[in-house]
């Protein structure tokens, strides 16, 4: 077992590179799963904003007839 974690005489470099490649990957998993988070609450975030414009653009104002603006 001892030789396995040697590696003939490299055994330092490579478990030192998987362990920098492990501690690179969980850092981009959590960057990852943090932005996406982020922005999912910033759409519902939008959604809520543009939900009450969206029920007022389809309530059309009752039509008003025009007046005359020469005076006659």
């Amino acid at each position: 077992m001892s030789d396995f974690i040697a590696m003939g005489g490299y055994g330092a470099y490579v478990w030192a590179a998987f362990g920098f490649a492990a501690v690179c990957m969980v850092g981009l998993l959590w960057q990852s799963w943090s932005a996406s988070r982020r922005r999912a609450a910033e759409l519902e975030d939008l959604r809520r904003e543009l939900r009450p414009r969206a029920a007022r653009a389809r309530r059309p104002e009752p039509l008003r007839p025009r007046r005359a603006e020469n005076g006659s």
